[in-house]
């Protein structure tokens, strides 16, 4: 589809996600694409990001969605050599906000105490647009997956949310074509929080999808494709970075 001779695309998928949440569209770009399922039983962001490269070409194009695109970032962080060009859609750089422990550890208790289906018919309804929550087509096969991931790959990677480490002075280093995606209703990840990143990274290109929530490539697939195929096509030279101190 795209023609491009970038590195093959590395696909993380966020919280509860796997490869389902791509468009097929993706899937069949006219280069090695990688799709993990998920990260087994990973609870920490670093092993998270080894093992999705495992297996992996020497040298990729990463893009990650939510959770997925701080994976992306511990790869930079751990392997800037093996990075091509940075993909960052619907997510946050910042450290555990107050709050944010009590209320994911609330969705786990549910879990536990109800089982996958109670979690994610509390947790997935505002991680889409608020017109789109009725929208069986868009949340049936989305809830699906969910429920799949199971309450214990839930307690993993909430354990690795929440003890991500900072990233924030990362951003000025990263020196590789970077596109920041993110819907313009995702009440999650708003896109103010996408427009202070893309403003950190060097030369980083943010787009912002009209009418998308958080679970972007699903909701806006053409669109989110369009974007994806239009970052692959750049020119992969090196950017001026910001040394920081």
């Amino acid at each position: 589809m795209s023609g491009s001779s970038a590195a093959p695309l590395l696909l993380l998928p966020g919280l509860l996600c796997d490869a389902r949440v791509w468009p097929t569209e993706i899937l069949s770009l006219s280069l090695p694409v990688i799709a993990p399922m998920g990260y087994g039983d990973a609870d920490t962001l670093t092993d998270m990001a080894e093992r999705a490269l495992q297996g992996a070409p020497e040298r990729v194009s990463l893009l990650g969605h939510s959770m997925g695109a701080r994976v992306a970032l511990e790869i930079v962080r751990r392997h800037p050599h093996r990075v091509e060009r940075l993909g960052l859609v619907s997510t946050g750089v910042h450290l555990t906000r107050p709050g944010e422990a009590n209320a994911r550890h609330a969705l786990l208790d549910i879990g536990l105490a109800e089982g996958a289906e109670a979690l994610v018919d509390r947790w997935l309804p505002p991680m889409v647009a608020p017109d789109r929550r009725a929208d069986e087509a868009l949340i049936r096969p989305l809830r699906t997956m969910c429920i799949q991931a199971g309450v214990e790959t839930f307690a993993h990677q909430i354990k690795a949310l929440l003890h991500r480490p900072e990233v924030e002075r990362l951003l000025p280093t990263i020196g590789c074509p970077t596109l920041v995606l993110v819907g313009s209703e995702d009440q999650w990840s708003p896109p103010d929080q996408h427009r202070a990143i893309a403003a950190a990274i060097p030369g980083a290109t943010l787009k912002i999808i009209e009418g998308a929530g958080h679970m972007l490539p699903a909701e806006a697939p053409a669109a989110f494709v369009a974007a994806v195929v239009d970052w692959l096509a750049a020119d992969p030279v090196s950017l001026p970075v910001r040394h920081v101190a």
